[in-house]
């Protein structure tokens, strides 16, 4: 028998990294009782001791079973957190026949609209989702310089370029980063994720300096991460935080670059000290439109 709605309880449909943990801690401090869809294939398994009401663990491809399980607890809100890689989407994960029917119907397979039709199917069955950050406002990156030393004359040229290209790209929802050196696109992000992005970026400018005579240019990498010009922040919102840093300073990045007000902090005072000692500069602007130069 399905539980009566309560307006003090919400769903959370939880992927990989810290994000879903966010969430909760934050649900439980304004009296919230969350219901956690766990996915199998990218959840950590920690979450079944972070003070949830409930845990199911549901593979990726179960779209029904998600239904069933949030209408048979009384959920009529629920919010997306944490990463669901888009490769699994083709892998070997078996989607049942709702979300088969859900994928034959997209004219594409990008984030968004895979995303934006599931939010769909569960609106279309009662389930608003909210805002992934309406409960972790105070997380999002306020604009201005967040750490001790602000981006070189070199790094501004480099974000003002990478803007350009990320505005760009995102349009098409290839990927939310794109990597720079001396104003030339060195890496873009598609399905590996930021990470994966940055560290292929280093291995790139390590791969050109082998066996070179000694270069004037500097081969210091700015990592430049933007929401999508209409950012739908029920879901896929940028988030960087301590394990960014580690990956850029592995990488030999020295600047990060983000968007004010959509892209989220994770352990931001820990992120910032990380930055700190590594002399690496964030910066965080207020989006506006760019276009890309034709010279």
């Amino acid at each position: 028998m399905p539980m009566a709605e309560s307006a003090n309880r919400i769903g959370l449909i939880a992927g990989n990294g810290k994000f879903p943990f966010l969430i909760l801690e934050a649900a439980r401090s304004q009296g919230l009782e969350v219901v956690v869809a766990a996915i199998k294939e990218e959840t950590f398994p920690e979450i079944e001791h972070q003070g949830a009401a409930t845990v199911y663990w549901l593979s990726l491809g179960e779209l029904s079973k998600l239904i069933d399980t949030f209408k048979r607890e009384g959920i009529t809100r629920a919010i997306m957190a944490g990463q669901v890689k888009h490769k699994q989407i083709f892998s070997s994960i078996k989607p049942d026949w709702r979300l088969a029917k859900l994928l034959l119907s997209l004219t594409t397979r990008s984030t968004d609209s895979l995303i934006g039709a599931v939010g769909r199917v569960l609106a279309d069955e009662g389930i608003a989702l909210m805002s992934s950050t309406a409960l972790l406002e105070p997380m999002l990156a306020p604009e201005g310089v967040l750490t001790t030393r602000g981006p070189s004359s070199p790094e501004q040229a480099n974000i003002a370029y990478g803007r350009a290209v990320a505005n760009h790209l995102a349009r098409f929802d290839i990927g939310q980063t794109v990597v720079i050196a001396e104003v030339a696109c060195v890496a873009v992000e598609a399905m590996e994720g930021t990470d994966t992005t940055i560290l292929r970026a280093g291995e790139i400018m390590s791969s050109a300096a082998l066996g070179q005579e000694p270069s004037t240019l500097s081969r210091a990498l700015t990592v430049v991460k933007v929401a999508k010009p209409n950012q739908d922040m029920r879901f896929d919102v940028p988030v960087v935080g301590v394990q960014t840093i580690q990956t850029m300073k592995q990488a030999g990045a020295t600047c990060l670059a983000l968007d004010a007000g959509r892209c989220l902090l994770l352990d931001k005072e820990e992120m910032f000290a990380a930055a700190n000692d590594a002399g690496i500069c964030i910066v965080a602007e207020t989006p506006v439109s760019h276009t890309l130069s034709p010279e």
